[in-house]
């Protein structure tokens, strides 16, 4: 199984970026899905998750700016990121939970780098 994450990029302060992740392999189905990133210095921290009915979580300093969305059939979750401040600057992983026969593992993207210039 690989999560592979796309969609970072340089944007200007108050712009928006959309990023994207798709898992593939032997899939049997997947459960939560997320965002993390680590900014330059700091530990990597929860941006958003959705769980496969579509409840969604958010960290207090993206909400009403960011939104998680996904599609069970294509494997995939997306972050819509608006209003984007230097402090979102840093790289992004997606991560997923994801069943395989009859086990269940957690996976994590290669990250994909978030620049928000001032």
């Amino acid at each position: 199984v690989q999560l592979q994450a796309s969609g970072g990029g340089l944007v200007q302060a108050g712009g928006s970026l959309r990023l994207s992740c798709a898992a593939s392999g032997s899939i049997v189905s997947i459960n939560d899905m997320g965002w993390y990133r680590q900014a330059p210095g700091k530990q990597r921290e929860l941006v958003a998750r959705i769980t496969r009915g579509g409840i969604t979580n958010y960290a207090d300093s993206v909400k009403g700016r960011f939104t998680i969305s996904r599609d069970n059939a294509k494997h995939t979750v997306d972050l819509q990121m608006n209003s984007l401040k230097s402090g979102d600057t840093g790289i992004y992983y997606c991560n997923a939970d994801i069943w395989r026969g009859l086990n269940r593992d957690n996976y994590w993207g290669q990250g994909t780098l978030v620049t928000v210039s001032s």
